[in-house]
């Protein structure tokens, strides 16, 4: 999955031949999964037409300041702010200028000036003009002001020049952007270990004994550390979800046995470890080869524990590793969890109640309070299971940066 995916991304177009690449990057940035708003400038409409910008990118094209005959205002602030990413190509060396300087007589530059997001620019013109001194300072004052600059490439001109100044090309500026993106993510790189799920502990060919766990949460924290740049390991029981990210590496598991072998062969080489499985505490003794027959009133199975993951992995934990459980009570919830928390030496806790409505197994929602080591507790209120998987990674990367 692409960095890009549900980005709003704002593409700014001036007067320049190469705005005919444009529309290839407009494609680019959809097929990534982006969402595309397009302002050009009124001279750019001579190259490339609003009705092309406005069906490649699903959206009408903004070109001044008001429409309808100055009875409404494109509200430069709002598309600003809108913005995740601000994407000006290309950059004539007039545009360049105007940036610059904060001369500000169009709703691009109207909108550069309000923008709270990252800047990218990528300047077209012809070889002269881009090696004249003027231009490269206004370029250096762009870059000093914060702005990305993705320079042109050699090649033949529109003046019959060979030389610098072509635009760079779609793909290189989407690979540009997703480079720089993926850089400053906070966990770029790191390896982290997520389990999810419930476990099945076979009774017979047929039966089983299991939990209510819908995997829901767990697929959710894997994929909230993947967007952040984490290369995740998702070991999961039975589950019916689906991965959304294809820097998820998911290995499927029934039992709560082969849980822990996928685990103990995973723990090392990972830094962060999330075990918010619903793993099953006992499981039948012995396992019979054929369906049991309904003989008489009652059934007796005998029942052993199954091994303790959180604690194994804990008592293997190196300072540098990060340990996170989950506990799931119905009664005296604090005092469990922080008895849970203790008991197996792990650093954080992950508690949610079977009492607070809308939390618990299968809901799409979770009211979540985590507990660390130095016996502090911060509070969530009622979210959805996803916004709630963003909270606990946001909460663990300020957790293990402290």
């Amino acid at each position: 999955m692409s960095f890009l995916k549900d980005k709003n991304v704002l593409i700014g177009i001036t007067a320049s031949i190469a705005a005919y690449k444009s529309a290839f990057l407009i494609r680019e940035f959809i097929k990534k999964g982006a969402n595309v708003r397009v302002i050009q400038t009124t001279e750019s409409q001579q190259f490339i037409t609003p009705l092309t910008l406005s069906t490649l990118s699903k959206n009408p094209v903004l070109v001044e300041l008001t429409k309808e005959d100055g009875k409404i205002w494109n509200n430069h602030v709002e598309i600003g702010l809108w913005a995740d990413l601000f994407v000006i190509a290309p950059v004539t060396a007039k545009t360049l200028s105007k940036m610059a300087n904060g001369r500000c007589d169009n709703l691009l530059i109207s909108t550069y000036l309000s923008a709270k997001c990252p800047v990218f620019f990528a300047p077209a013109m012809d070889l002269d003009m881009f090696k004249h001194q003027s231009t490269q300072e206004n370029i250096n004052k762009l870059v000093s002001y914060g702005n990305i600059y993705i320079p042109p490439s050699d090649g033949e001109l529109a003046s019959g020049l060979y030389g610098k100044g072509r635009m760079a090309e779609p793909l290189d500026i989407i690979t540009s952007i997703e480079k720089k993106i993926s850089d400053e993510l906070p966990l770029q790189n790191k390896n982290i270990l997520v389990t999810a799920g419930p476990t099945y502990e076979s009774i017979d060919p047929v039966r089983f004994i299991g939990n209510y766990s819908s995997g829901k949460m767990g697929f959710s924290i894997a994929d909230s550390a993947a967007n952040l740049g984490a290369n995740v390991t998702l070991i999961s029981g039975p589950t019916k979800q689906k991965l959304k990210n294809s820097n998820i590496n998911l290995i499927n598991v029934v039992s709560a046995e082969e849980m822990f072998e996928r685990c103990t062969e995973n723990f090392k080489q990972n830094e962060i470890i999330i075990m918010s499985a619903a793993v099953s505490d006992y499981k039948p003794k012995y396992i019979l080869k054929n369906k049991i027959k309904k003989k008489s009133q009652n059934l007796n199975l005998e029942l052993v524990k199954t091994k303790d993951i959180l604690h194994t992995l804990s008592k293997n934990k190196t300072p540098e590793q990060l340990l996170v459980g989950f506990a799931l009570e119905t009664a005296n919830e604090i005092e469990n969890a922080k008895k849970k928390l203790f008991q197996k030496k792990i650093d954080l806790i992950v508690l949610n109640s079977l009492n607070d409505e809308g939390s618990g197994f299968e809901n799409d929602t979770n009211k979540i309070t985590i507990i660390d080591k130095n016996n502090k507790l911060h509070k969530f209120e009622l979210k959805s299971k996803r916004e709630v998987a963003d909270d606990i990674i946001n909460h663990i990367i300020k957790y293990y940066y402290e």
